[in-house]
């Protein structure tokens, strides 16, 4: 019997947790965490895994304003090396964890509008959090954009809609192939074509959309996604805060929900179970399996 196809959304925040040391060794750990629930899910299901860079391109982009003898690199490029710097941590725990399995890293690139309104109202938060003292302090030496993220603050960006994925393809062929593919890590290299030209741009989209985006185009039978909250709340964070743990894209639509972290999560999921998606299951990392089970976490489906 043919395993049905997986696309779990890692969040960056999974891989480095709110107020978390950016280190090193400490996403490591994190990512032998997510790897051992993964790897669960992967005896069940073909896997396609796509994570978030939030909290990494973020650290990228302030050590490359520390050293002035060069411009910063931009953030298409930044998404790039992180690609490449937790896909490399990814599939080398999935080795080791599961070693006879196959497993691919796509570096990939995600056409976005030039003209997409995200580019006038930034809203996805990068790097780490703040004080409202201190981010206020790097927002004018830096000439950032700044928002409330819970009960601290950090730089927001530009985060545009998928519009395509360039390596698309590739990705099907490496699924039919039996691998465990990475890929669209961080939301995708966010790039425009102009005069049949791909050209990087500032941005980093959200990895929930590209996941649903992807998730879509390959026809994949459930979308996870896993984050350091264990299911989806109303009310989040106050004495009236409530767990929702069956619902549909029509019940949500009653509810408000942060667009620094929730909100584009249960967007994409709406639009993925709209466009005939079964099931999103959305909650904590280690609840991985039993969300897919309807045991935990909250699931999303059209009826």
């Amino acid at each position: 019997m043919m395993k049905k196809t997986v696309v779990v959304a890692l969040g960056g925040n999974a891989l480095l947790r709110r107020g978390e040391p950016l280190e090193a060794d400490i996403q490591r750990e994190n990512i032998k965490i997510a790897v051992e629930s993964i790897a669960e899910i992967a005896q069940h299901y073909n896997v396609v895994l796509v994570h978030g860079n939030g909290p990494q391109v973020g650290l990228l982009a302030l050590q490359g304003l520390e050293y002035t003898k060069v411009n910063p690199y931009p953030l298409d490029v930044l998404g790039s090396e992180t690609q490449g710097m937790i896909g490399y941590m990814l599939m080398q725990e999935f080795k080791n964890r599961l070693p006879e399995l196959d497993v691919s890293c796509l570096l990939t690139q995600m056409t976005v509008d030039p003209n997409d309104p995200a580019f006038s109202d930034p809203t996805k938060p990068i790097g780490p959090v703040y004080e409202e003292a201190e981010a206020r302090q790097l927002a004018e030496k830096y000439n950032w954009i700044i928002k409330p993220d819970g009960q601290y603050f950090r730089r927001v960006v530009p985060s545009p809609q998928p519009t395509g994925i360039v390596e698309s393809a590739a990705i099907t062929k490496l699924i039919e192939s039996g691998n465990l593919v990475i890929c669209t890590g961080g939301g995708g290299i966010p790039v425009i074509k102009q005069n049949g030209k791909l050209t990087g741009i500032e941005a980093v989209i959200d990895k929930d959309m590209s996941a649903a985006y992807l998730a879509r185009q390959l026809n994949a039978d459930a979308l996870l996604i896993l984050t350091d909250a264990d299911a989806v709340y109303t009310h989040w964070g106050t004495p009236q805060q409530q767990a929702i743990r069956a619902t549909t894209p029509q019940q949500l639509s009653q509810y408000q929900f942060d667009e620094g972290s929730m909100g584009p999560k249960i967007a994409a999921s709406c639009e993925f179970v709209k466009q005939g998606g079964q099931l999103v299951g959305i909650g904590a990392l280690q609840d991985g399996l039993r969300i897919l089970e309807g045991k935990a976490g909250t699931c999303i489906t059209k009826d």
